[in-house]
C-alpha cells in the first residue's frame, strides 16, 4: 500500500517516430490493417489518463509462474527455464507501482495453444503460455517460464519469428497503454524478422532484446533475462512562465 497521490497530468505526446509506421508493405497483414486515412491526435479525457487502477488482490497464486499455472500437479512446462524481470518507469525515469503485466508466448517447441495454430510443433499439456503480475512500488516485475521457440509463419516463402514473449502493459491511464514484444539476446533471428524490420531505428530494436542477466539465476534451476519498459510520461504541473508544463 501507499499514500502516493495519483497523477492526473496529461500524458507526453507520442513520438510516432519510434514506432513502425501502419502501413510497411514487407509485413503483409499490415496491408490491410493500416489506416487509410491521416491520424487525428485528440485530447485524452480524464478516464482515459486515470485510470484502470489494479490491485494484488487480482492475481492468482501461480499466475507469475508458467511454468506450473497450466500443469498438472506435481509436473511442470517442457523447456529451458528462465526468469524475466525488470521494471516499468515512464520517460521521465520514475517508476510506474501498480501496472498490471500480461504475457503470453510459444512453448518451447515454437507452437502457441489456439484452435487456429498453423505450425504443428508439438503440443506441452502442462504450459498454457499466457500470465500476468503487477509492479511492485519500485516498479519491478518478475515472472517464471520457459523460453519459447522460433516458428515459422506465411508472410513470405520462408520467413521465421524470432523467439519473444508478448507484453501487454496496462500503466496509470489508458493512454499509457502499451503492447510490445520482448526478443532474447543472440538470436540471430532477430534481424531477419520483418515484423522487426518495421521499426525504423536500430537503437529501438535494441531495446527490445532482453540481457543474459546471470545475477539473478537460479543455481541449477532457471537463468534470467531483464527487460525495462517504458511507458509515455506525464507532464508536470502547468506553470505561466512555463505554458508546456515542463
Amino acid at each position: 500500500m501507499t499514500d502516493r497521490k495519483p497523477d492526473t497530468g496529461a500524458f507526453f505526446t507520442r513520438d510516432r517516430t519510434w514506432h513502425p509506421p501502419a502501413y510497411t508493405p514487407d509485413y503483409k497483414t499490415s496491408v490491410l490493417r493500416s489506416p487509410r486515412r491521416a491520424l487525428l491526435a485528440l485530447d485524452g479525457t480524464l478516464s482515459e489518463i486515470t485510470g484502470p487502477v489494479f490491485g494484488h488482490a487480482i492475481l492468482g497464486e501461480l499466475d507469475n509462474d508458467l511454468i506450473h499455472n497450466f500443469a498438472r500437479p506435481g509436473e511442470s512446462a517442457i523447456g529451458e527455464r528462465i526468469i524475466v524481470h525488470g521494471r516499468v518507469l515512464d520517460e521521465s525515469g520514475r517508476a510506474v507501482p501498480g501496472a498490471l503485466i500480461e504475457v503470453w508466448q510459444a512453448n518451447a517447441g515454437g507452437r502457441y495453444r489456439h484452435k487456429k495454430e498453423g505450425y504443428l510443433a508439438a503440443l506441452d499439456s502442462n504450459f498454457g503460455g499466457c500470465g500476468r503480475c503487477i509492479t511492485d512500488e519500485n516498479g519491478s516485475y518478475r515472472f517464471r517460464t520457459v523460453k519459447p521457440g522460433p516458428y515459422p509463419w506465411p508472410n513470405g516463402p520462408n520467413d521465421w519469428r524470432p523467439a519473444h514473449i508478448h507484453f501487454s502493459v496496462f500503466g496509470h491511464g489508458f493512454s499509457q497503454r502499451l503492447i510490445t514484444q520482448m526478443y532474447f539476446e543472440g538470436d540471430p533471428l532477430i534481424w531477419r524478422c520483418p515484423i522487426v524490420r518495421t521499426i525504423p531505428d536500430r537503437r529501438a530494436v535494441e531495446l527490445l532484446i532482453a540481457p543474459l542477466d546471470m545475477a539473478n539465476t537460479i543455481p541449477m534451476d532457471a537463468r534470467a533475462y531483464k527487460f525495462d519498459i517504458v511507458l509515455r510520461g506525464r507532464r508536470s504541473t502547468l506553470f505561466e512562465n512555463r505554458l508546456d508544463g515542463n
